[in-house]
């Protein structure tokens, strides 16, 4: 019964210890491009050792990034949202070539505006990171961006 108690009072207590991971954070801009057109460019800022993975990444492999941008009368999308060149080598926890980004990430988005009224514009995104020995469980953000 003393075992017992005492293994019950290590599991409360190293939970109580337990760490939160948060390895990404996200910041938003917007660059305008002209009178009808801005970028819209979301900045993942990744902790040392991790890697966010890219927009396209194989079958069998971690969750891509992806991003929904919630629509509105005030704009509409243009193409598909870009990313920056990361690198691509073998992943040793899914065992296969994969893209994905250390230390930072740029994702940008081109939209032509409607009108001219200042507005915002709301995205979600779903992530996925991992480390050389774990994963975390898929995030998702919601990001917005200031049209002015």
């Amino acid at each position: 019964m003393k075992k017992l108690l005492v293994a019950l009072l290590l599991t409360l207590s190293a939970n109580g210890f337990a760490q939160i991971l948060e390895p990404v954070k996200w910041s938003t801009s917007s660059n305008k491009i002209s009178d009808s057109e801005y970028e819209l460019v979301a900045i993942a800022s990744i902790e040392p050792k991790w890697h966010l993975y890219s927009q396209y990444v194989p079958e069998g492999g971690p969750i891509a990034t992806s991003f929904g941008f919630e629509g509105n009368s005030n704009y509409i999308k243009k193409g598909n949202t870009k990313e920056g060149e990361g690198h691509t080598s073998d992943d040793p926890i899914f065992e296969m070539k994969i893209k994905y980004f250390e230390d930072k990430a740029e994702f940008k988005q081109r939209i032509k505006l409607k009108n001219k009224a200042a507005f915002e514009v709301k995205a979600m995104v779903e992530f996925m990171v991992c480390d050389d020995s774990r994963c975390l469980p898929p995030t998702e953000e919601t990001l917005t961006f200031l049209i002015d």
